[in-house]
This record gives C-alpha cells, structure tokens and sequence, in this order.
C-alpha cells in the first residue's frame, strides 16, 4: 500500500516538472495553420502534395476495405464490459476526464452552432459516440440536449450503457446504443451526424485510414470530429504504460499498445487527406493524486483535437486545375 502512495507521489511530482518544459510547437500556431487549409480546395492541395508521387489525385470518397476493429481488443474490453460504471475501478480515469472533453466538445459545438435551447444548449443535434463503451460519455452529451447515438462492437459494453442510461427518464428518448461497426453504421447514415466523438479509441483500432474515412461519410459537410487520444513519445510510454499500467495500476496492464499510439502531427495529416482541417488541439495531464486532468499546452503524452469536415467538394475535372491555380496567388477559384 505504501509503495504504490509513493509511486503515486513520485508519479505526480515527476508529472509536474516535467510539463514545465513545452515539447511541442504551441497549439496556437497549430491552429492559425489549420485555419489556413479551411477549404476543400486547399485540403485537396495538401493532400495532393503527399500524393503526387504515386502519379495520381485520390479523393477522399474510398471504398473501405478493412475493418477498424482489432479482435484483440474487443476481447479486452469485453472482459471489462460490466465495470464501465464502477467509478473508483478501471474507468475512474475516463469518469474523470468527463470534466475537460464534455466542456471541450459543447463550447465548440456552440462556437459553431450557437445555443438551441436554455437548459439544452445543444438540442437538435445528433451526435455519434464512436466506441462508446459503457456509455461513460454519451450521457452528458445528451443532458447537454443533443440526440446521442453510441456505437460499440462490444455488445455486452452495449447492454451495459443501455442499463445504465434507462434509470434517467431524460436519457431515454436522447441517447441510443447499437453494438455494430463504425464501417457498418457508415454504410447506413451518410452524412447523418453534426459530431462524431472517438474519445479513448483511435489508440485502439486497426486501422485509421478506415477510421478516417467511415468519419468523412457519417459527418454533415462542415460537422465536427472531436479526438481525444495517446501521443506517441518516449513520455507516453514512460507515463502511459510503465506508470499507469504497471506501476500504478490506474488501467489494467495491458491495456494500451505504444505502437497504435499516434502523434498530433500524423493524426492531422492523416485527416486533412480525408478532407478535415484541424481547427484546435490541446495537451491534456492526469494527475493521480487527485485523480483529476488539466489541460496542458504541452500535448507530450495526451491530448484533444477538434477536426472540421471541409464543406464542399470540387467538381470532376476540376482537381488539377485547383492544384495549378493554388501557386498563382488570386486564381484558385471559389466554391461558396
């Protein structure tokens, strides 16, 4: 018992020191260049430039031929699937990181929308919750008024979060769970959903460019999706995994792969390929010895990420047109 409070009190200490340090260029800029690419044009540029070596312009339209599950995981989380509201065991860290996402996901949203409705500021919208797990998340965001519909391949996770959810009168009409694929549901709602929400998940898929591009069919032109996940540095594993697996046991050992970890920078290009820019990311820190999180400008080991889905598409036989005019300042041309 000591020795894991003193793990917890070096853990902290060693947390806070380290963070005085910024690792990664500030958000701030991150942002001002992102805003830079607002338009489809200017995404399919970008996308372009990484591309042009293959000798062709793909579209973000792609059939999808893989799936983002990874059967490992799902056998993981379905060993957990009856503790998802235990709110001092294995999910304490994601109860509490409900105090930064759900704010982070409703003031854009309103940033964007502006408020529906006193009381439910965010009502009229449909949100999808993508590894919904227990329900952890889907349940504020729909007391925030929104219709919430959580998708898990987990069916026990499922039984648990529609369970759960079926005590609160105010939930049961809002919020709906599905156990089923995102490339299942993405076949059946395109562009059905002004959010999608992949909070704690990408770090566990197979495979993002599906991830990526089952987003791009799902979200309303200009819909947002909101990330919330794991950067992929030595930090990250030193406090990811060696701390909050195996020291402090915060999450079961076992239950991340530094390898599916994914940095900022990548996660960005990769969805400004699927036609998103990037309007925000913030560092995130767990302190465990409150047991809470803080935001951080420094996105070293966890951070957040708000992508907007480029709103109009360029017409056939217009994509290297819109290549050329992009290096001619005042010839690209104008789809609003």
């Amino acid at each position: 018992m000591y020795s894991k409070k003193l793990a917890r009190l070096a853990f902290g200490v060693l947390a806070e020191s380290t963070f005085k340090c910024p690792l990664t260029r500030s958000v701030s800029s991150r942002v001002n260049a992102a805003r830079s690419l607002c338009s489809w044009t200017l995404c399919l540029h970008h996308r372009q430039k990484n591309q042009l070596s293959e000798g062709l312009t793909r579209l973000n339209v792609r059939t999808v031929s893989q799936t983002t599950v990874d059967p490992a995981e799902v056998r993981k989380f379905q060993a957990m699937a009856s503790k998802w509201w235990d709110l001092q065991g294995d999910f304490a860290a994601l109860h509490s990181m409900n105090d930064l996402r759900v704010p982070f996901i409703r003031d854009n949203l309103l940033n964007m929308h502006g408020i529906r409705q006193l009381g439910k500021p965010l009502a009229g919208l449909r949100i999808l919750d993508v590894g919904c797990g227990g329900g952890v998340l889907s349940e504020p965001l729909g007391r925030l008024g929104t219709d919430v519909l959580g998708i898990d391949p987990v069916e026990d996770s499922v039984r648990t979060a529609e369970l759960h959810s079926s005590y609160d009168p105010d939930l049961r009409e809002r919020v709906r769970y599905q156990a089923c694929t995102l490339e299942e549901l993405a076949e059946e709602e395109a562009e059905g959903f002004h959010a999608v929400v992949a909070s704690e998940v990408v770090e566990h898929l197979a495979d993002l460019d599906a991830f990526a591009s089952c987003c791009q069919q799902v979200l309303k032109p200009g819909g947002s999706l909101f990330i919330t996940t794991i950067n992929k540095t030595n930090l990250s594993y030193v406090f990811g995994i060696v701390a909050a697996e195996q020291l402090l046991r915060i999450v079961p050992s076992g239950t991340h792969d530094w390898e599916k970890f994914i940095s900022p920078e990548d996660l960005e290009r990769l969805l400004e390929s699927f036609g998103f820019y990037v309007e925000a990311i913030r560092g995130m820190m767990y302190n465990p010895l409150t047991g809470a999180w803080s935001w951080q400008q420094n996105t070293a080991i966890n951070y957040a990420l708000h992508a907007i889905k480029c709103k109009e598409e360029p017409q056939p036989g217009q994509v290297w047109a819109e290549s050329e005019n992009l290096d001619k300042p005042g010839r690209a041309t104008n789809y609003s």
